[in-house]
Protein backbone atom coordinates (compact mmCIF):
# COMPACT_ATOMS: atom_id res chain seq x y z
CA UNK A 1 0.00 0.00 0.00
CA UNK A 2 1.22 3.25 -0.93
CA UNK A 3 2.89 4.61 2.11
CA UNK A 4 2.39 8.56 2.58
CA UNK A 5 -0.53 10.47 0.30
CA UNK A 6 -0.93 13.83 -0.23
CA UNK A 7 -4.18 15.12 -0.90
CA UNK A 8 -5.28 18.15 -2.59
CA UNK A 9 -8.18 20.17 -2.66
CA UNK A 10 -7.27 23.18 -5.32
CA UNK A 11 -8.43 26.51 -6.16
CA UNK A 12 -6.56 29.75 -7.06
CA UNK A 13 -7.32 31.38 -3.69
CA UNK A 14 -7.06 28.58 -0.92
CA UNK A 15 -5.74 25.31 -1.51
CA UNK A 16 -6.04 22.26 1.30
CA UNK A 17 -3.27 20.42 1.10
CA UNK A 18 -3.27 17.25 3.53
CA UNK A 19 -0.34 14.62 4.20
CA UNK A 20 -1.81 11.17 5.82
CA UNK A 21 0.47 7.57 6.33
CA UNK A 22 -0.52 4.19 7.83
CA UNK A 23 -0.60 2.82 11.11
CA UNK A 24 0.25 -0.33 11.85
CA UNK A 25 -3.17 -0.80 13.27
CA UNK A 26 -5.03 -0.40 10.23
CA UNK A 27 -6.04 2.99 10.87
CA UNK A 28 -4.24 6.26 9.61
CA UNK A 29 -2.58 9.62 10.92
CA UNK A 30 -2.07 12.77 9.71
CA UNK A 31 1.69 13.85 8.68
CA UNK A 32 0.80 17.56 7.76
CA UNK A 33 -2.00 19.46 6.86
CA UNK A 34 -2.99 23.22 6.10
CA UNK A 35 -3.77 25.58 3.33
CA UNK A 36 -1.89 27.57 0.70
CA UNK A 37 -3.56 31.25 0.16
CA UNK A 38 -2.84 33.73 -2.57
CA UNK A 39 -3.52 37.33 -2.15
CA UNK A 40 -6.70 38.15 -4.83
CA UNK A 41 -5.26 41.16 -5.56
CA UNK A 42 -1.96 39.90 -7.14
CA UNK A 43 -1.78 38.78 -10.97
CA UNK A 44 -2.90 35.34 -11.47
CA UNK A 45 0.99 34.24 -12.84
CA UNK A 46 2.46 35.11 -9.53
CA UNK A 47 -0.41 33.46 -7.64
CA UNK A 48 0.07 29.90 -9.57
CA UNK A 49 3.86 30.56 -9.14
CA UNK A 50 3.19 30.47 -5.37
CA UNK A 51 1.45 27.43 -5.23
CA UNK A 52 3.69 25.57 -7.55
CA UNK A 53 6.52 27.10 -5.03
CA UNK A 54 4.28 25.73 -1.91
CA UNK A 55 3.83 22.62 -3.66
CA UNK A 56 7.50 21.74 -4.53
CA UNK A 57 8.21 22.68 -1.03
CA UNK A 58 5.84 20.66 0.71
CA UNK A 59 6.73 17.61 -1.91
CA UNK A 60 10.74 18.07 -0.54
CA UNK A 61 9.63 18.27 3.15
CA UNK A 62 7.46 15.01 3.48
CA UNK A 63 8.54 12.64 0.14
CA UNK A 64 4.96 11.48 -0.07
CA UNK A 65 5.01 8.57 -2.02
CA UNK A 66 1.29 9.54 -3.83
CA UNK A 67 -0.49 12.75 -4.76
CA UNK A 68 -4.61 12.66 -4.62
CA UNK A 69 -6.46 15.62 -6.05
CA UNK A 70 -10.63 16.27 -6.36
CA UNK A 71 -11.53 15.91 -9.77
CA UNK A 72 -13.05 19.55 -11.19
CA UNK A 73 -16.43 19.50 -10.61
CA UNK A 74 -18.24 22.62 -12.60
CA UNK A 75 -22.04 23.51 -11.36
CA UNK A 76 -22.69 27.44 -12.17
CA UNK A 77 -19.66 29.00 -12.15
CA UNK A 78 -17.48 28.81 -15.26
CA UNK A 79 -15.10 31.49 -13.85
CA UNK A 80 -14.82 30.00 -10.91
CA UNK A 81 -14.14 26.28 -12.32
CA UNK A 82 -11.31 27.86 -14.50
CA UNK A 83 -9.25 29.47 -11.69
CA UNK A 84 -9.70 25.57 -9.81
CA UNK A 85 -8.55 24.46 -13.03
CA UNK A 86 -5.46 26.21 -13.51
CA UNK A 87 -4.80 25.73 -9.85
CA UNK A 88 -5.26 22.15 -10.32
CA UNK A 89 -2.70 22.51 -13.65
CA UNK A 90 0.17 23.86 -11.71
CA UNK A 91 -0.02 21.19 -8.52
CA UNK A 92 -0.31 18.48 -11.22
CA UNK A 93 2.76 19.67 -12.92
CA UNK A 94 4.86 19.44 -9.84
CA UNK A 95 3.71 15.90 -9.02
CA UNK A 96 4.62 15.02 -12.22
CA UNK A 97 8.08 16.41 -12.12
CA UNK A 98 8.76 14.68 -8.90
CA UNK A 99 7.41 11.94 -10.42
CA UNK A 100 4.40 10.82 -8.09
CA UNK A 101 1.65 8.53 -9.45
CA UNK A 102 -1.78 11.00 -9.46
CA UNK A 103 -4.73 9.67 -8.75
CA UNK A 104 -8.11 12.08 -9.10
CA UNK A 105 -11.34 11.50 -6.80
CA UNK A 106 -14.80 13.00 -7.61
CA UNK A 107 -16.75 15.09 -4.90
CA UNK A 108 -19.26 11.70 -4.63
CA UNK A 109 -16.33 9.19 -4.44
CA UNK A 110 -14.60 10.76 -1.53
CA UNK A 111 -17.95 11.14 0.35
CA UNK A 112 -18.25 7.34 -0.54
CA UNK A 113 -15.33 6.47 0.68
CA UNK A 114 -15.50 8.09 3.78
CA UNK A 115 -18.81 7.96 4.81
CA UNK A 116 -20.56 5.13 3.01
CA UNK A 117 -22.72 8.20 1.54
CA UNK A 118 -21.64 10.31 -1.77
CA UNK A 119 -24.30 13.05 -0.42
CA UNK A 120 -22.60 13.53 2.88
CA UNK A 121 -22.63 17.35 3.84
CA UNK A 122 -19.78 19.44 4.75
CA UNK A 123 -20.23 18.54 8.59
CA UNK A 124 -20.46 14.97 8.18
CA UNK A 125 -17.34 15.15 5.99
CA UNK A 126 -14.93 16.87 8.73
CA UNK A 127 -16.58 15.11 11.41
CA UNK A 128 -15.43 11.30 9.73
CA UNK A 129 -11.98 13.16 8.83
CA UNK A 130 -11.66 14.36 12.35
CA UNK A 131 -12.54 10.91 13.75
CA UNK A 132 -10.50 8.63 11.12
CA UNK A 133 -7.16 10.86 12.15
CA UNK A 134 -7.84 11.31 15.86
CA UNK A 135 -7.19 14.94 15.36
CA UNK A 136 -8.64 16.81 18.52
CA UNK A 137 -10.48 19.30 16.47
CA UNK A 138 -12.35 19.51 12.87
CA UNK A 139 -9.62 20.85 10.31
CA UNK A 140 -10.00 24.30 9.08
CA UNK A 141 -11.07 25.82 6.82
CA UNK A 142 -13.01 23.30 4.60
CA UNK A 143 -10.43 23.20 2.15
CA UNK A 144 -8.09 21.35 4.77
CA UNK A 145 -10.85 18.75 5.61
CA UNK A 146 -11.30 18.29 1.72
CA UNK A 147 -7.77 17.69 1.10
CA UNK A 148 -7.47 15.05 4.14
CA UNK A 149 -10.85 13.25 2.85
CA UNK A 150 -8.84 13.02 -0.52
CA UNK A 151 -6.08 11.49 0.74
CA UNK A 152 -7.79 9.35 2.92
CA UNK A 153 -10.07 8.38 -0.18
CA UNK A 154 -6.94 7.40 -2.23
CA UNK A 155 -5.50 5.42 0.85
CA UNK A 156 -9.03 3.67 1.19
CA UNK A 157 -8.87 2.55 -2.65
CA UNK A 158 -4.88 1.49 -2.77
CA UNK A 159 -6.44 -0.87 0.53
CA UNK A 160 -9.28 -2.31 -1.58
CA UNK A 161 -6.97 -2.61 -5.06
CA UNK A 162 -4.39 -4.50 -2.92
CA UNK A 163 -7.06 -6.43 -1.32
CA UNK A 164 -8.58 -7.35 -4.92
CA UNK A 165 -5.15 -8.07 -6.67
CA UNK A 166 -4.45 -10.61 -3.61
CA UNK A 167 -8.27 -12.33 -4.39
CA UNK A 168 -7.41 -12.34 -8.07
CA UNK A 169 -4.19 -13.75 -7.61
CA UNK A 170 -5.58 -16.93 -4.92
Amino acid sequence: MTARILGLDPGTAITGYGIVEPRGDGTFRAVAYGAWRTPAQWPLPRRLRALYDAMRAVLAEFAPQAVAVEKLFVQRNLRSAMSVGQARGVLLLAAAQADLPVAEYTPTEVKSALTGYGGADKQQMQRMVQMLLGLPQRPRPDDVADALAVALCHAQHALWNRRLTREDAA
